[in-house]
């Protein structure tokens, strides 16, 4: 079977079987090549129904996990989106599909380094990968229409909250250390008001405001 058979089958028995609806982001899961974010060892299940290792204790989540919390940013297409949790460049290839720009910050070196590498293989030049505590965010470029959490916070760091414009949405998994639910919190001036959503589980965000290890 060849990887676009496989993900129209990831897509349609995983995603759409589970409730998602946004037309835009089942078709950015359905184009972007998910094994060319993953390491030789674990391509073979790329497409699989489950989160898989990708080096330094990281994990690219679950295709599920992705498509909800993709879907849960309400994407349109102009907007400027932080990502917070690069590891592979899986997640902000499909941002980079769906929105304007892309900002993604990882703080460890080396999948920096990698997930701009496989972005720049697959053709992504909309994605810009800064190497960075990613609970302080990314000031220099804020204020973003969308940021989008991929690592577990005891709660939402308020620097990321500070950089989310007016009317922006916010989406990460808040909570325990291997117990989170997931949070979409939209700002109106300087309310911010949260919807819960998932129960999940994510690797923990390390950091200022995050977890100290």
């Amino acid at each position: 079977m060849d990887d676009e058979y496989l993900r129209n089958l990831m897509v349609d028995r995983q995603l759409v079987s589970r409730g998602i609806r946004d037309e835009r982001v089942l078709a950015a899961m359905r184009k972007v090549p998910r094994h060319l974010f993953m390491p030789g060892p674990s391509r073979d299940h790329a497409y699989s129904d489950m989160a898989l290792p990708i080096g330094q204790n990281q994990t690219i989540s679950q295709p599920y996990m992705v498509a909800i919390m993709t879907e849960l940013l309400e994407l349109k297409g102009h907007e400027r989106v932080l990502e917070i949790g690069t590891g592979s460049g899986y997640q902000a290839a499909v941002l980079a599909e769906l929105a304007a720009e892309v900002y993604t910050v990882e703080r460890i070196p080396d999948l920096a380094a990698s997930a701009a590498r496989n972005l720049a293989d697959v053709g992504y030049r909309n994605v810009h990968v800064l190497t960075a505590d990613g609970t302080l965010g990314d000031p220099e470029h804020a204020p973003f229409d969308r940021i989008l959490v991929t690592a577990a916070a005891p709660d939402i760091p308020q620097p990321l909250l500070d950089q989310l414009a007016d009317r922006g949405i916010l989406v990460a998994p808040v909570g325990e250390r291997y117990s989170q639910i997931l949070v979409q919190a939209i700002r109106t001036g300087n309310t911010i008001h949260k919807n819960y959503q998932t129960h999940c589980i994510f690797v923990p965000l390390l950091g200022r405001h995050g977890w100290s290890s």
